[in-house]
């Protein structure tokens, strides 16, 4: 059933198996680069959204959070959690569904399986803000910490800003083993590195994803040299850090919305009133990007729920000529809306 076209008390709801049929029916490196639009387009009508740091719960060994946000016309919020121990009992460290609804009747759009589209909406973000930050002719990236995300952001950085080689380094080297297996053929040169300082030489780009909830300095401020630009993905929630304090003193900061940045990002290691640029404006042209090749620019990412709005939008759009979903019968349609009692009697069950 085409989605236009449903049944009003069923939702198109899209698992696991129809994210990976999507996703292979477009082609990964095709739906980064047309789900970077979709965010970079959300980005420029960025003052027409709803924006509140997201919904944290905090325990011990990680964070169950909610990220909702609207543009006034649709609705929609993901939830996600950030359990970094999961991988030593065989589940993953971030797991995520999300719904799109229409703010005019409250009726859900949408209901989607998103552990893999957030990987992938991440990555799409990442490439789409280097785009703008990076210096003239980037062809090398540093890639520090080969989990999860590791390949998607490989992928973005080369289908988005043309990166052609990649150096890899994980505190693990069978994780540096398995992307470096992940990524062949795929386009790249890839070098698996033995330490940090060796997968930051000669690289342009630096792009650091690890998963420790701790205050960790995988970059040291001599690794860092002039007209570098630096994608600091894995700190994301209070606590946890990825960078030397003394890097974010030398670098133009960029972040998505400074709220939620200073409470998660790397830059609860500085004042609270640091100097810092939402990534909106650089789109809009209302503040400038990288101002010389020399500058060192850093993306404090910690993602925010546009980026997931944009993803909902953009699987919704995929949906009408690829239909990877099923009908779920998620709503109550009584016939007489006031009747709902009425809908129990007749099914023999009060």
């Amino acid at each position: 059933m085409n989605v236009q076209t449903r049944a009003r008390n069923t939702v198109p709801f899209v698992s696991v198996e129809n994210m990976m049929n999507l996703v292979r029916d477009i082609g990964v490196e095709r739906f980064l680069t047309e789900l970077s639009l979709f965010i970079a387009e959300d980005f420029r009508r960025w003052p027409l959204f709803d924006k509140t740091p997201r919904v944290a719960a905090h325990s011990r060994d990680g964070v169950i959070e909610l990220m909702p946000t609207s543009d006034g016309i649709a609705y929609g919020f993901k939830y996600v959690n950030g359990h970094p121990k999961n991988t030593k009992i065989g589940l993953q460290t971030v797991t995520a569904f999300g719904v799109l609804s229409d703010v005019a009747t409250g009726y859900p759009v949408l209901m989607t399986e998103m552990t893999i589209l957030t990987a992938l909406r991440t990555a799409s973000t990442s490439a789409l803000v280097a785009q703008y930050l990076k210096s003239t002719g980037a062809t090398v990236m540093a890639l520090i910490g080969n989990g999860a995300q590791s390949e998607f952001q490989a992928l973005a950085f080369k289908a988005i800003c043309g990166i052609d080689e990649v150096r890899l380094y994980d505190i693990d080297p069978s994780a540096t083993r398995r992307c470096a297996a992940n990524l062949a053929g795929r386009g790249l040169k890839v070098t698996a590195c033995n330490s940090a300082p060796e997968a930051v030489l000669g690289a342009d780009i630096i792009t650091t994803v690890t998963a420790d909830k701790t205050n960790a300095m995988i970059l040291t401020d001599n690794m860092v040299g002039e007209g570098v630009h630096i994608n600091a993905v894995g700190g994301d929630c209070p606590g946890k850090t990825e960078l030397h304090r003394d890097i974010l003193t030398r670098a133009r900061i960029f972040v998505e919305y400074s709220p939620q940045t200073r409470i998660e990002g790397e830059i609860q290691q500085l004042p609270a009133d640091h100097p810092v640029t939402e990534f909106w404006q650089v789109v809009n042209g209302t503040a400038k990007g990288r101002t010389s090749d020399k500058e060192i620019t850093l993306f404090d990412s910690v993602g925010f729920a546009t980026e997931d709005f944009s993803a909902l939008r953009y699987v919704q759009e995929l949906l009408q000529d690829h239909p990877r979903c099923e009908d779920l019968d998620l709503l109550a349609d009584p016939d007489d809306p006031r009747d709902l009692f009425g809908m129990l009697l007749r099914a023999g069950v009060a």
